[in-house]
């Protein structure tokens, strides 16, 4: 009978060879954690959770110096460790992170500087002005060229200038 989807390629598969067929199997699944383990940094990343803790050392029992709110808020990469990320948030504060909290791409930014940030039709101060975003804002980011950078915030999507977004360019 068997599992739905399921078929046996080859029943006469001798022990020893089911036992290095299933060493190189694990092998392969340890292989991408360490290949993680040795990105270049610093890079950015994302808040993946409701909830983040930030603590002065890599490990749970440290102590937690912050306790993240914002799902998307980018994070500066600044060191890896095996489990755990040494980041820097928008307001210069460092510390670690479990690395299992946080999204290594670079979808969120955050809206950074004095005043509003104007949200643009298409990139060029000259666009219509689509809506002011507030200092502290995080939205999906975009792509960016020519020193705009396209952005949603919920159902608004629009360009913003670069220099006003932390997330956006080289970490």
């Amino acid at each position: 009978m068997g599992v739905p989807g399921c078929r046996i390629v080859n029943d006469d598969m001798s022990r020893t060879k089911r036992i290095v067929i299933s060493l190189a199997s694990f092998v392969s699944l340890c292989a991408a954690p360490v290949a993680a383990q040795n990105r270049d940094t610093p890079y950015w990343a994302s808040i993946d959770t409701t909830e983040l803790n930030m603590r002065v050392g890599p490990g749970r029992d440290y102590q937690i110096e912050w306790v993240y709110e914002r799902e998307g808020l980018p994070l500066k990469v600044l060191r890896v460790q095996e489990g755990w990320r040494y980041v820097r948030d928008p307001d210069g504060e460092e510390g670690w992170v479990a690395a299992s909290l946080i999204r290594d791409t670079r979808p969120g930014a955050f809206v950074a500087g004095e005043g509003l940030a104007p949200m643009r039709d298409s990139p060029a101060d000259s666009a219509a002005l689509r809506w002011n975003l507030e200092p502290g804002v995080v939205g999906l980011l975009g792509d960016c060229s020519a020193g705009w950078c396209e952005l949603s915030v919920g159902k608004r999507v629009g360009f913003v200038p670069q220099s006003r977004l932390w997330g956006a360019g080289e970490p």
